[in-house]
C-alpha cells in the first residue's frame, strides 16, 4: 500500500507540473509520462539532445529554458550542448550526442551546409534529427521547426516603407551567408520595398551572426555612400544595435529607420527611445515549447502526419536535396505603437524593463 501511495504521489506530482507548464496539450488528454507503458516498452525516458550555436545571441537562453522545461515536465532526459559558434565543435558535440544513444538530436546549426554528414551519421544510428530554427541543407532532417522567415523580411520591408513614405537609399545588413534562413528574409524584404523607390545601395553578410561586424558594415556603407543613408534593416536584434552604435557615432542615430528581428529587451529599449523603429516579435517560448512536444512524440514513434497528435504537420520544405517536414509559426511587428500591448501585454519583457532608460 505504501509503495502504491509514493507511486501514485510521483504521478500526481509531474502531472501538475505538465499542467503548470502547458504542456503539449492543447485542453485534451495528457502526453505520455516518463514510466508510463510505452515509455517502458521503448527503454526508459526519452533521451534527447539539445545542440546550440552559442549562447551569445540572448533568446538561446531563452529557447533552452523553455525547451528543457517542457521536455522535463514530459518525463524526458535533455542533454545541451554549446558550440561556442565553433563549426568542428558542434560536429563533435553531435558525435557524442550519437555516441550517448541520443533518442532525438535538436540542432541550432552553425553553419547550415556543414552539419550534412554528421546529421546522416545521426540517422544511421536511429536517431531523429530536428533542425530547430535553422534549417541544415541536404540532410535529409526529420523535422524543421521555425518562424516563416520570409514574413519576418516582409514584416520588415513594410516597416521600412511606412518609415520612407518618399523611398530612399537603404543598407541591407544580415547575418551569416550560410544560415538558410538569411535567404529568406532577404527574398521577403527585397519583395516588400520593390515599386516603393527604397534602393539597397550597400549589402553585407555577418559571418556566424557575429554583432560587432554589423558596426564595421555600416561604417563602410556610410563611406562608399558619402555619409548617406536612409534606412538600415539588420538581420537580427544583435547586429541592430551595433549598426545603431555605428550611427550614433555618426550622429544620424534616431533619424535614420533600423528594422530587424527577435524583439530582444535591449532592441524593446531603443525602440520605446527612439533609435530603432521595430522588431519582429517571435515567441521563441511557444517555438521551443513545440519542438520539445515535437521531439517527443517522435521519440515514441509517432507519426507527426497524424492530425489526432497534439501538434502535427503536413508541410514541408526544400532543403536542398528534398522536401523535410517543416512547422512555421507566425511572427508579428512590434513598433512604438504596439510595443505595451505586444511585448508587455504578452509577458514577453517587463514594461520597468522596456522603459527603464525613458524618462517620465
Amino acid at each position: 500500500m505504501r509503495r502504491w501511495f509514493g507511486k501514485w504521489m510521483r504521478y500526481m506530482i509531474l502531472a501538475v507540473l505538465v499542467l503548470s507548464l502547458g504542456g503539449c496539450s492543447g485542453g485534451g488528454d495528457l502526453p505520455v509520462e516518463a514510466g508510463s507503458k510505452e515509455s517502458e516498452a521503448a527503454g526508459g525516458p526519452v533521451r534527447i539532445g539539445l545542440c546550440f550555436d552559442s549562447f551569445v545571441i540572448e533568446r538561446w537562453l531563452r529557447d533552452r529554458d523553455v525547451f528543457v522545461s517542457t521536455a522535463q515536465s514530459l518525463g524526458a532526459e535533455v542533454n545541451v550542448q554549446n558550440a561556442n559558434g565553433e563549426v568542428e565543435e558542434q560536429i563533435e558535440q553531435i558525435r557524442y550526442l550519437i555516441s550517448r544513444k541520443m533518442d532525438v538530436i535538436v540542432i541550432i546549426a552553425i553553419d547550415g551546409e556543414a552539419l550534412t554528414d554528421v546529421v546522416q551519421e545521426a540517422k544511421n544510428a536511429g536517431i531523429v534529427v530536428i533542425s530547430y530554427d535553422r534549417l541544415i541543407r541536404g540532410a535529409d532532417t526529420d523535422l524543421y521547426i521555425s518562424f516563416d522567415n520570409e514574413m519576418v523580411g516582409t514584416l520588415m520591408g513594410e516597416a521600412l516603407v511606412e518609415a520612407l513614405p518618399e523611398g530612399g537609399k537603404v543598407f541591407e545588413i544580415l547575418g551569416s551567408e550560410s544560415d538558410n534562413n538569411v535567404w529568406q528574409l532577404k527574398k521577403g524584404f527585397e519583395e516588400a520595398i520593390e515599386g516603393h523607390g527604397i534602393d539597397i545601395v550597400y549589402e553585407s553578410f555577418c559571418e556566424n551572426w557575429l554583432a560587432e561586424l554589423a558596426f564595421d558594415k555600416v561604417n563602410e556603407g556610410l563611406e562608399q555612400t558619402g555619409g548617406k543613408v536612409d534606412g538600415v534593416m539588420c538581420g537580427n536584434d544583435d547586429l541592430a544595435g551595433q549598426a545603431i552604435k555605428a550611427l550614433t557615432e555618426n550622429r544620424i542615430a534616431g533619424t535614420v529607420p533600423v528594422v530587424a528581428q527577435d524583439a530582444e529587451l535591449s532592441a524593446c529599449q531603443r525602440i520605446v527611445e527612439g533609435t530603432q523603429t521595430m522588431t519582429v516579435y517571435k515567441s521563441v517560448d511557444e517555438e521551443a515549447r513545440i519542438a520539445a512536444c515535437f521531439a517527443v512524440e517522435m521519440a515514441q514513434g509517432k507519426d507527426i502526419r497524424d492530425e489526432s497528435l497534439d501538434y502535427h504537420t503536413s508541410e514541408t520544405i526544400f532543403d536542398g536535396a528534398g522536401e523535410v517536414p517543416c512547422y512555421a509559426l507566425e511572427p508579428a511587428a512590434v513598433t512604438k505603437e504596439n510595443i505595451d500591448d505586444v511585448i508587455i501585454g504578452g509577458g514577453f519583457h517587463q514594461k520597468e524593463d522596456v522603459y527603464l532608460n525613458v524618462n517620465g
